[in-house]
């Protein structure tokens, strides 16, 4: 039979609740209170602002810029070019492939990405494997019926995914190759791997970009013939493989020598003993700067406008350097448009690596606890 001593009680309010939690973290010193008053303020300035722009001030119809005025959004130029910042030049009877592409992206991406779906190995098959060949055979055409659409109609939002995506599967197992490499043993492929990361970390990603485009076909015989998007591909995958190696190598030396040693006294080889013990320590290790490389890599593709590739901002500011969407209001309503779709894709990937992090961090726990239980 319980007695007082054993009883729950309630947590008394002066030690709980929402307002105890103001008192602490933001009235706890007069200089804290100051703080939050004119953070407060600033908030709300900045809100009303956006409110007031996009909203109250801003315009919903119109058929061309002389509706829109300066100091609101000019939405009417977002409705009436949102094909050419979804899909480029696409021509609109195709624009169903694009669409199916994305579908088949997310049918793989989705299920690989969420924990509690099983089938990881099948799902990794057909996200590296398979999908890539149905997105080009979709994208470009030219077999099965298909019309062909060369790359020079891509554009927008469909260029800007094409380019990170590509970059990212790409030079993610370059990067732990030159990673591996900069470590190894051998003085040919040591020195080559610091050689590359070196020239390329060394040099602007719009001077690789240049390269690509300009100087490239001048070493190539006359019959050859790259596409442009293709070149870009290339250089991209490699530039940013170059800065990932980098990122790996520190989750590397960060692997207590133990955990070689051991693996050499189990007699591991050494594929087994980087692919089973090493790298996956390393790059759980080194999760936040890859997520951040990605990152930058996804908001770099905007460079490509240097060199005649019109991704997502391209087409933006292709549309407003039309005549017929002039007016002060349009150029801030397409960045703020650009800026937004950007924001939502990397909030979005920062977000899951943190959720793969606390994943990660707790399945680490239970097999440490499990270990000290047995």
């Amino acid at each position: 039979m319980g007695t007082d001593a054993t009883r729950a009680w309630p947590v008394p309010r002066a030690s709980a609740g929402p307002m105890l939690w103001l008192r602490q973290n933001l009235f706890s010193s007069w200089a804290n209170t100051v703080l939050t008053v004119l953070a407060v303020w600033l908030i709300y300035q900045v809100a009303a602002t956006a409110l007031g722009w996009a909203v109250l001030h801003a315009t919903w119809t119109g058929d061309d810029g002389s509706a829109c005025h300066e100091g609101g959004a000019c939405w009417p130029f977002i409705g009436a070019w949102f094909g050419q910042f979804m899909y480029g030049r696409y021509p609109d009877a195709e624009r169903w492939r694009v669409n199916l592409t994305y579908a088949l992206a997310l049918a793989g991406l989705v299920p690989l990405m969420v924990p509690r779906v099983p089938g990881k190995l099948w799902t990794s098959i057909y996200v590296l494997c398979v999908f890539p060949v149905l997105a080009v055979v979709l994208l470009s055409g030219g077999i099965l019926g298909l019309k062909h659409v060369p790359t020079d109609f891509w554009g927008g939002l469909l260029v800007t995914l094409v380019i990170s995506s590509t970059g990212i599967a790409a030079a993610f197992p370059i990067g732990i190759l030159l990673a591996l490499g900069r470590q190894s043993r051998m003085p040919i492929v040591r020195w080559a791997s610091i050689a590359f990361i070196e020239f390329v970390r060394g040099v602007p990603l719009i001077t690789v970009l240049f390269l690509s485009s300009v100087m490239l076909p001048l070493f190539l015989p006359e019959r050859w013939s790259i596409d442009k998007l293709m070149r870009v591909l290339i250089m991209v995958a490699l530039f940013s493989a170059a800065y990932l190696a980098e990122v790996i190598r520190g989750g590397l030396q960060a692997i207590p020598r133990g955990q070689f040693e051991a693996a050499d006294a189990l007699g591991l080889s050494y594929p087994q003993k980087m692919g089973l013990i090493v790298l996956p320590q390393a790059l759980k290790i080194v999760i936040p700067g890859i997520v951040n490389t990605f990152i930058g890599l996804f908001k770099d593709t905007s460079l490509v406008l240097i060199i005649g590739i019109f991704d997502l901002l391209g087409a933006v500011q292709a549309g407003m350097a039309t005549q017929r969407w002039l007016s002060p209001a349009t150029p801030m309503t397409g960045y703020v448009f650009a800026g937004v779709v950007f924001w939502i894709f990397c909030f979005g990937i920062s977000r899951y690596s943190q959720l793969l992090e606390r994943r990660l961090a707790a399945g680490g726990e239970r097999v440490v606890a499990k270990a000290a239980y047995d």
